[in-house]
Parts: C-alpha cells; structure tokens; sequence
C-alpha cells in the first residue's frame, strides 16, 4: 500500500462552543436590550439641544420625533437617526455641486 493510498479521517465537523461563548450567546438578547434602552435615553437627551446644533449633526426634531414613533419599545431608535442622517447628508451633498454653480 502506497502513502497516498492512506488517509486518516478527522472528526472537524462540528467544535462544541466553550463556556464563555455559551455565556455570550444566552446574553447576547439582554445585552441588545440594554443597548436599545441606554441609546433610547442618550436619543431623550437630544431634545435638548437647539435647532442649530441638531442640524450640526445632520438632525431635525422631526427626526427625533419619527424614531420613537417609527420604533417599538424593545428597538433601537439610534438606527432610524443614523439613517435619517446619512440620507440628509447624501441629498445635500448631491445638490451642493448645483448650488455651486449658482453662485
């Protein structure tokens, strides 16, 4: 029998997940809850900036308003904020060339 003939057949399928991942994995809900409640607070806390200082950071208080209604209790509505920026921000980035022009 040749040495290619031969070959030793490993058990890798499947590595049973160690204590620590385990552990992550059974908190990983509450950690994502936690998450959506602190940034549900840190979003409370905008409200107190002024109109100026929400458009610094690309916001409008109709988009503070929308993310608590649009997201339910148990979401996270720093999303819906993110998103709502980066759309402002690629809208005005596509007419600042046109505004440019006019000048």
């Amino acid at each position: 029998m040749r040495m290619t003939d031969r070959t030793i057949e490993l058990d890798c399928g499947k590595l049973t997940p160690t204590f620590p991942q385990r552990l992550a994995a059974g908190l990983a809900p509450l950690t994502s809850l936690f998450r959506g409640f602190r940034n549900r607070m840190e979003i409370n806390t905008l409200h107190d900036l002024s109109d100026a200082q929400l458009r610094d950071i690309g916001l409008s208080r109709a988009d503070l308003t929308s993310a608590f209604l649009a997201s339910t209790f148990f979401e996270d509505p720093s999303e819906h904020l993110t998103r709502s920026a980066r759309n402002r921000w690629r809208l005005s980035s596509f007419l600042r060339p046109y505004e440019e022009q006019e000048r």
